[in-house]
């Protein structure tokens, strides 16, 4: 299981998600107050990750500390 600390802050902040692996890359889908997000990793040979979190209209590049940099803008909600 990957993004493991991120599905963690969803199960504890009990906000339905949908979870998709492959090809050592995670996927997760979730709607926060009615807006829809999304987090997609890179494949392993290129750390990084995609997601809305910060703006719901815009995907934003995200470093090789990612899942850190997301739940970090995650907790700010």
């Amino acid at each position: 299981m990957r993004l493991s600390r991120i599905q963690d802050f969803l199960r504890e902040k009990e906000i339905a998600y949908s979870y998709y692996e492959e090809a050592g890359c995670a996927d997760i889908n979730f709607i926060h107050k009615g807006l829809s997000y999304h987090i997609w990793e890179y494949p392993p040979e290129e750390p990084g990750a995609q997601s809305n979190v910060r703006e719901t209209g815009r995907m934003e590049d995200y470093g090789p500390d990612y899942e850190e940099e997301i739940l970090a803008i995650m907790k700010t909600w």
